[in-house]
């Protein structure tokens, strides 16, 4: 999977067409992600002892991979990878594939 948790991402599809966040969770089997502030659901909460008041809430959805891209230097970019030598090895690194910038 390119994307990865922390990742600043750009919605390119769907209702949420536009919103940029950072990735809070990555579902690779279903090739899914959450990201911070897009696709708000509401969950309904029955009362615990942690919330005994129960109630409404208002969480993050998953959203698939298809319809988010890496934003960098403030545009949506293609990730590929490139192996960079680092202390004598090679080690595979993720690069925005217009620029060459490292991810």
């Amino acid at each position: 999977m390119k994307l990865k948790k922390d990742d600043t991402v750009v919605v390119i599809a769907g209702k949420n067409k536009g919103k940029t966040g950072k990735i809070l969770k990555v579902y690779p089997e279903l090739s899914r992600v959450t990201v911070e502030g897009v696709n708000m659901i509401k969950k309904h909460q029955k009362p615990t002892q942690a919330n005994p008041e129960g109630g409404i809430l208002e969480i993050e959805g998953k959203i698939h991979i298809s319809n988010v891209m890496v934003y960098l230097e403030n545009k949506a970019v293609r990730v590929g990878y490139k192996f960079v030598e680092e202390d004598g090895k090679k080690v595979k690194k993720r690069i925005a594939k217009k620029s060459g910038a490292l991810i």
